[in-house]
């Protein structure tokens, strides 16, 4: 009788840890930047991104593809661990514009000049692309 008490309980816990698994289904959000443009910040955002991941949002990213062409990033994630409005201010909080919202002004001060905005002089520069990777890295 303690082995079939056992072997239900076991079944009805691996049950319920396998609906809980099921439920965190994985989603997609793609943010516009205005200052996502060149390998340099796509590199100094994954660094920030990588440390606020592992601090602050309990893992809730997965994973990160970048245009920088477009100046998009497209960011897979557990919505139960984050939401776009916190990846939103993370990515302000690097500095970085994300869709409507601005980066934060003393983060983007710290940006070096390629990674600013077009308005203020950032941005690929005429004749020297900066999306590609470089070949000396």
């Amino acid at each position: 009788m303690k082995k079939l008490f056992f072997a239900i309980a076991v079944l009805f816990i691996s049950n319920a840890v396998q609906s809980q698994v099921m439920a965190a289904k994985k989603e997609w959000i793609t943010i516009k930047s205005a200052n996502l443009k060149c390998w340099e910040c796509k590199e100094r955002l994954e660094k920030y991104l990588i440390s606020e991941n592992e601090s602050t949002m309990e893992s809730g990213i997965v994973q990160r593809k970048y245009n920088l062409l477009s100046g998009e990033i497209r960011i897979q994630y557990y919505p139960d661990r984050v939401t776009p409005d916190v990846i939103r201010t993370v990515l302000n909080n690097a500095g970085y514009d994300a869709d409507s919202t601005k980066a934060d002004p003393e983060a983007y001060k710290k940006l070096p000049p390629i990674c600013k905005r077009a308005e203020d002089g950032g941005g690929p520069q005429k004749g020297k692309p900066c999306h590609l990777q470089p070949y000396n890295r």
